[in-house]
């Protein structure tokens, strides 16, 4: 639910301090998380040891805090586990392989990637439908800083959007590219950064990230029916959060849109 570093202290107990890591829970399908941030080791510990773990990540860009994550993910430990990680087609000649095994390598991480006992398989993606089983997946490119992608995912009439880092256009700039509108589209559930505050943005406008006033914005004008603000600074305490979300809420009502804060352990119902 974090964004940018994972944070700890009681302050921050409510909401939780872990970085991005999103589980959707589809009856007969093998998992599929949103990002590996420092949540995918508490998804991977609730997971069977018992058991070679099967399952998909749809990585929304390379940013240290959406796959920290990935080396402390507890299935890679267990022989025949396999792991396909979608993630943002990178900037010349590099793939994603190559960036995030070149990360989790001695000096900057003790062993190679390759020393897992699991699977990982790395597609690269940019402005694509593909499916996952029967969950249809658009992917679509998204403002940040780098190669950052959303996602729309859809099943059983069902549908959630995912835009964890979204980078305002300025300030009380309140406008959106054709691409976050597409995946944002009447969904059931918009999960979306809502890192600052209007004060934060100001001094940190393009540094890749909205404010919470942004979120409800795009989510109101493209007809979601519920907002979950997601990415929360790790400088905002529960106190500010709740503050956030009571001021969210009156901006989206009347509107048919619904609003909750993201915390860890959160259980949200979509389609129903």
């Amino acid at each position: 639910m974090r964004g940018s570093t994972p944070c700890h202290g009681d302050d921050v107990a409510r909401y939780g301090g872990n970085t991005s890591c999103v589980s959707v829970d589809v009856a007969g399908h093998d998992p599929i998380l949103l990002d590996l941030g420092t949540g995918a080791r508490y998804f991977g510990l609730q997971c069977d040891p018992q058991v070679a773990f099967r399952g998909t990540c749809l990585v929304t860009h390379l940013h240290w805090d959406h796959i920290q994550g990935l080396p402390f993910f507890p299935p890679l430990l267990r022989p025949g586990s396999h792991l396909d990680v979608h993630a943002p087609m990178q900037d010349g000649d590099r793939s994603i392989s190559e960036v995030i095994r070149g990360t989790l390598r001695p000096p900057l991480f003790p062993i190679d990637l390759e020393l897992f006992p699991g699977e990982i398989d790395f597609h690269a993606k940019g402005d694509d439908d593909f499916a996952i089983g029967d969950v249809s997946v658009s992917s679509r490119l998204i403002p940040h800083i780098g190669s950052t992608l959303g996602y729309r995912l859809e099943f059983g009439g069902a549908s959630l959007a995912y835009i964890s880092d979204h980078q305002q256009p300025g300030v009380d700039v309140f406008e959106a590219t054709e691409n976050a509108r597409e995946l944002c589209a009447g969904v059931d559930l918009l999960i979306h950064d809502a890192q600052y505050t209007p004060d934060e943005f100001a001094l940190k406008s393009d540094w890749g990230h909205c404010t919470t006033e942004y979120a409800v914005w795009l989510a109101v004008e493209a007809g979601v029916k519920q907002l979950a603000l997601f990415h929360h600074d790790p400088m905002h305490d529960d106190d500010h959060i709740d503050g956030a979300l009571v001021d969210a809420e009156s901006r989206c009502h009347g509107s048919g849109t619904s609003v909750v804060a993201a915390r860890e352990g959160l259980t949200l119902h979509v389609g129903t």
